[in-house]
């Protein structure tokens, strides 16, 4: 069932993806789009019952207020302006319209059907990507995160084992997470899964090296050489699968908005793959995705994975990596989730993780002297991780987990509790 939609017009807001999201929870689709969009593209899109413009603080553009093209306000769409005095809609706005305003305007005015949902958005997308893709194959880089979890199973639904998934173990993963993809996808969705163990040819190359950003740049620049190196041995693939979600493309920047950062996934492979993007969750906020999980029956506990760096382990073992404190950081992490779930805390914490420094202190094992390392529990919560606060675990808890730390992980002699918040501490160490 194709959904009905409210276009939003970006005409300098900065709030574009409140109302977007106000209008999904109403469940009526809703979409972001240029201020500049004209109308054989707007004609384009289906089932469009309305149209919001939404002016801002960004509307001044070299000099100049932007605005839309005057044959839109004739094409038959009910319009209405927040922010953005005109004369030639229904009603203006001149702050966000509460929700039973957006309501009336959405409902009764555009009389809009609330069919936005995600079995109705699976069924959509599974027929385009079909469409697509035809009797192709599609190649995807399937990490184990969230996105490249709910893509996978979504191309599985749709195309099966035209679908090549490459999962690369670089030996910076948490404990058993390679495992979980390799038996969630292969054993229980019956993927076509390539498994790669890198973890030799990844800490070989880091061995000595300390910088935080060079650490970074030889994990992702690795990370594309191994894909490629898959790539290249497959024949016959000619799209590559990819979890960009919709706050990739909002982020990216508009024509009225900056830049927040470059959207990429699988940045950086040579143009001569010439793969053609098959991006089905580019519609997607975060919380829609894990939804679409879910229906889609991926497992809760891959669902609901913690934020995870894209170097993985190789940032929370700071300075040189060792293969001792890596699995220091790998086992004290495991503990750590494991007793959060216990207590409840999993669910209430936005993220939580255990990092080592590079370096030893004394202290005292088996009634003799030991040397040896240290581990930092950070847990904080975030609306949008531009900002984070500390959470106040229970001191029972922080007990429990020190003690079966200190017990379980043979080369810590000394557990501390991180109380930064960010800012001026960033979420991560490194």
């Amino acid at each position: 069932m194709k959904q009905d939609m409210i276009i939003i017009l970006d005409l300098g807001s900065t709030k574009n993806t409140v109302i977007a999201r106000q209008i999904r929870d109403m469940g009526v689709y809703s979409e972001i789009h240029p201020h500049d969009i004209t109308l054989e593209e707007l004609k384009s899109l289906e089932n469009v019952k309305g149209i919001v413009l939404n002016g801002g603080e960004n509307r001044i553009v070299d000099g100049a207020a932007v605005e839309i093209d005057p044959s839109l306000y004739d094409c038959g769409y009910p319009v209405i302006a927040i922010d953005h005095p005109t004369a030639k809609c229904e009603k203006t706005f001149s702050d966000l319209p509460d929700t039973d305003a957006l309501r009336e305007f959405v409902f009764d005015t555009c009389h809009a059907e609330a069919n936005w949902n995600m079995k109705n958005f699976i069924e959509d997308q599974v027929e385009l990507i079909r469409k697509q893709v035809g009797d192709k194959k599609v190649l995807l880089a399937l990490s184990g995160g969230v996105d490249s979890s709910v893509v996978a199973a979504m191309l599985i639904k749709a195309i099966g084992q035209q679908l090549v998934c490459v999962h690369v173990n670089h030996g910076l993963m948490r404990k058993n997470e390679s495992e979980s993809v390799v038996q969630v996808f292969k054993d229980q969705l019956h993927a076509n899964l390539i498994y790669v163990d890198a973890t030799e040819r990844f800490l070989g190359k880091l061995e000595g090296v300390a910088d935080p950003e060079k650490k970074r740049k030889i994990i992702g620049g690795e990370f594309i050489r191994v894909f490629e190196e898959e790539a290249r041995k497959l024949e016959g693939i000619d799209f590559l699968g990819q979890g960009t979600i919709y706050p990739d493309i909002i982020e990216s920047g508009t024509k009225t908005a900056k830049m927040v950062k470059s959207h990429h996934n699988v940045g950086g492979l040579p143009e001569d793959l010439n793969f053609e993007l098959v991006e089905p969750l580019k519609q997607l906020f975060k919380d829609e995705v894990r939804a679409c999980g879910l229906e889609l029956g991926l497992p809760s506990s891959m669902v609901y994975r913690q934020p995870f760096p894209g170097p993985g382990l190789g940032v929370r073992c700071l300075g040189a990596i060792t293969r001792d404190r890596l699995e220091a950081v790998r086992e004290s992490d495991a503990i750590l989730r494991e007793e959060f779930e216990k207590a409840g805390l999993d669910k209430k914490v936005w993220q939580y993780f255990t990092v080592s420094p590079d370096f030893k202190s004394v202290g005292v094992k088996n009634n003799a002297r030991c040397f040896d390392y240290m581990v930092i529990i950070r847990a904080i919560n975030t609306v949008d991780a531009m900002s984070a606060s500390i959470e106040r675990v229970d001191w029972d808890v922080l007990q429990r987990i020190t003690e079966r730390i200190l017990a379980e992980v043979g080369n810590v002699c000394r557990v501390c509790y991180d109380m930064s918040p960010k800012p001026p501490a960033t979420i991560e160490f490194e």
